[in-house]
């Protein structure tokens, strides 16, 4: 067992470090079939990099584009928001003007 209580669920040949994150997995593949997102990327990674120095990399858990906002957006299913999860997720939107979305 994980140190959160997570269980590791396989779909489609893809194992999600949680439920919650297999849950949302399904639900953001209707929504690609239904034609309201596109281009569904699994565990897109970032390398965080601030004046050249290489600081760390954050892995979302989902990149897609939005088809109705007509914007690409990255989204971690998140049960518990860890002090490092914060600051990564802060650093994105500091270094990439990217907001990183939670379910």
């Amino acid at each position: 067992m994980s140190k959160y209580g997570n269980v590791p669920t396989q779909i489609d040949g893809h194992v999600f470090h949680s439920k919650l994150e297999a849950r949302r997995y399904q639900e953001l593949k209707a929504l690609q079939v239904g034609g309201l997102i596109s281009e569904l990327e699994l565990q897109p990674r970032f390398n965080i990099e601030i004046n050249g120095v290489h600081i760390c990399r954050y892995f979302a858990d989902f990149r897609y584009y939005d088809n109705e906002r007509k914007e690409t957006v990255v989204e971690d299913a998140k049960g518990m928001r860890t002090e490092v999860y914060k600051l990564k997720a802060r650093l994105m939107k500091a270094i990439f003007n990217i907001e990183v979305e939670e379910p």
